[in-house]
């Protein structure tokens, strides 16, 4: 993989964010509708989490997420960012804070 500049990875733009809802998409088996409270909005984003994660176990999980990703319409749905997950062998894990963290607070 390409190396880059500090300056180019401090163009991205990581926040917690704390999901408020979580449902299954119609018609995919892999992915997750989820609704994120970011601070300053509430973000909708599609996650493709679904065949590790329920979504009920997911409400009030923090997550890292990348909040300036320019949308994708993601099956007919508007995802505007991108939960931050670790895999490895067909294991998925998403980032979490390990200390509670406010809404909106940033990753650096």
């Amino acid at each position: 993989m390409e190396e880059i500049t500090i300056e180019e990875f401090q163009k991205i733009d990581l926040r917690i964010g704390k999901i408020i809802d979580a449902k299954n998409v119609e018609g995919a088996k892999k992915l997750l509708q989820l609704t994120v409270d970011i601070g300053s909005e509430y973000r909708q984003l599609v996650a493709g989490i679904a065949e590790v994660y329920k979504p009920e176990d997911l409400i009030g999980k923090e997550v890292v997420i990348v909040a300036n990703l320019k949308p994708a319409v993601i099956r007919g749905i508007t995802s505007n960012g991108m939960i931050l997950a670790a895999s490895s062998d067909g294991v998925i894990s998403i980032l979490s804070p390990d200390k509670e963290m406010p809404p909106g607070a940033k990753v650096k």
